[in-house]
């Protein structure tokens, strides 16, 4: 992962692990359970949005580099392997 994605990422993380932490306390304040959800889907989308960001990262170092070499199996692979976690990241 390139450093400024790396950086980029973390700090992302940070504030949802933050986010989380907010939501433990909602429930343990049995706050209004419309509230929680909705910090749920705060946080998914959070989540989303760093997912996005490694595997753009990923598709433009990783199988970019697979392209570029020419190696039609590491090709093949990195190709199989961003299907893969796209069609689970579906589900």
């Amino acid at each position: 992962m390139r450093a400024d994605i790396k950086t980029s990422v973390k700090k992302r993380l940070g504030r949802i692990e933050g986010q989380v932490r907010g939501l433990s306390k909602m429930v343990d304040e049995d706050r209004y359970c419309i509230d929680v959800v909705t910090q749920i889907s705060a946080v998914r989308a959070a989540l989303r949005r760093v997912e996005e960001e490694v595997l753009k990262d990923h598709v433009s170092h990783c199988v970019e580099h697979a392209i570029a070499s020419g190696d039609k199996a590491e090709q093949r692979q990195k190709i199989a392997e961003l299907m893969a976690v796209v069609g689970r990241a579906e589900r």
